[in-house]
């Protein structure tokens, strides 16, 4: 779901907790990949050169299959083993923003398809819209396990269990744009791995453990009583 802030705090307040490393560097390790944000990444934010989704001739989407079959061959060709973890059941606490972003999208979508009748493009919409289904994740999982790459499917969100591999030693890291990783306790968390596919980001660690200590965060664990 996020946390609101907890970025922009992070970076204010405990900046040596913020490493900025090459791809490479993660070379020989083992690292969690939440994989539902890499397919609604792959689904919405990348087209082709004409700025359509990829597809067949059928009109079925692939872009999310050849974004993961490269970003997966790019990763083990550098020495970096990916272990994909998909979302579960969503924890009960969080169905009412799950139906307030239903109810946004469904909102967006109909602003949207009004200004492509206005303008006589409604064609171009259609071919440009797509809506994430459950086919289009497990298309993917079928996808890694031909490719022999190993998938783990959570009880819940993505980012918990990626946290829960790392505290327990199976993964170096895990590799998230979703913050909530560090809240559920993942030391280490990668971010931008995958940007310098067309922006040529560096790879940002998040280090948890580098929190402990600063004065701020000590403040926090005092007035939750956790300290």
């Amino acid at each position: 779901m996020g946390i609101k802030g907890l970025t922009q705090v992070i970076s204010e307040h405990a900046p040596g907790s913020i490493k900025t490393i090459d791809f490479e560097d993660n070379s020989g390790r083992k690292v969690a990949v939440d994989a539902s944000i890499c397919v609604y990444q792959l689904l919405y934010s990348v087209r082709s050169p004409d700025g359509t989704q990829m597809q067949t001739q059928n009109g079925e989407i692939t872009r999310h299959l050849i974004g993961i079959f490269y970003r997966t061959i790019r990763l083990i060709s550098n020495g970096i083993k990916p272990v994909y973890v998909f979302d579960g059941k969503p924890p009960d606490m969080k169905m009412g923003e799950l139906v307030k972003r239903s109810k946004r999208r469904a909102a967006d979508y109909e602003k949207a398809l009004s200004r492509a009748i206005e303008r006589g493009e409604v064609d171009t919409f259609e071919k440009n819209i797509v809506q994430v289904t459950r086919e289009h994740f497990d298309e993917v999982k079928r996808l890694l396990t031909l490719m022999g790459v190993p998938i783990v499917e959570a009880p819940s969100e993505a980012e918990a269990q990626c946290a829960e591999l790392v505290k327990g030693g199976k993964v170096h890291a895990s590799v998230t744009e979703d913050m909530d990783a560090l809240a559920f306790g993942s030391n280490i968390l990668l971010r931008n791995i995958f940007g310098g596919e067309t922006r040529k980001l560096n790879v940002k660690v998040w280090l948890l453990s580098d929190f402990f200590g600063n004065e701020y965060f000590l403040g926090i664990q005092s007035e939750t009583g956790s300290g």
